[in-house]
């Protein structure tokens, strides 16, 4: 990468994280270029030449930020912690993550959210359901989930315990959703008939 080249990726960073922080604060609405690009230190016409609409710099941040929500789901994956542990990590990183994303996209108006959502579910399917397919495999190679589970079934039981776990955290406190975890992880490993059968 030549210094060009630096200068525009490091310029991108900025307008990136000056754009979630004030999208996610603020609301897609109530946000403009020109804030943007002040608290990203860079003009309006830069954020214009690189993303050419407010809609798309919003689009490109939101995915921006998956990216980097991805980087750590991998650091827990491919960390040395227990498969129970890397589990509990991710779903609680989960939970926060669609609680962000369910705050988030009531703010969004209609006329974009459906061109949205078309890029979230593209992303679901080139990095998502990936990285899930590389969990449930490292699960089936330590023992923790059956080999004769399928993806799909698998994919969709872990997909339940997010959304309620997700629905359990906006309700509850910190520190009482910190004491019921280790029932939630019982729950997702051994179901309702407990470890004993």
């Amino acid at each position: 990468m030549n210094g060009y080249e630096r200068r525009k990726q490091k310029k991108m960073e900025q307008i990136f994280e000056a754009a979630i922080e004030l999208f996610f604060e603020h609301g897609f609405q109530k946000v403009n270029v020109n804030e943007i690009a002040q608290k990203a230190k860079v003009s309006p016409a830069t954020i214009y030449n690189y993303f050419g609409t407010k809609e798309q710099l919003y689009a490109d941040s939101l995915i921006h930020w998956m990216d980097k929500q991805m980087v750590q789901y991998e650091a827990i994956l491919n960390s040395g912690r227990t498969f129970p542990e890397k589990t509990k990590e991710i779903m609680l990183l989960e939970a926060r993550n669609l609680n962000i994303l369910g705050e988030e996209f009531p703010k969004v108006p209609s006329s974009e959210l459906s061109g949205l959502m078309d890029t979230m579910d593209r992303y679901s399917e080139e990095k998502i359901v990936g990285f899930f397919k590389r969990f449930i495999a490292l699960g089936k190679q330590e023992g923790y989930i059956r080999e004769d589970r399928s993806e799909e079934m698998l994919v969709r039981y872990f997909t339940m315990f997010q959304n309620e776990l997700r629905r359990h955290w906006e309700s509850a406190n910190q520190e009482r959703m910190t004491w019921s975890m280790d029932q939630w992880m019982e729950l997702f490993f051994y179901g309702a008939a407990g470890r004993e059968n």
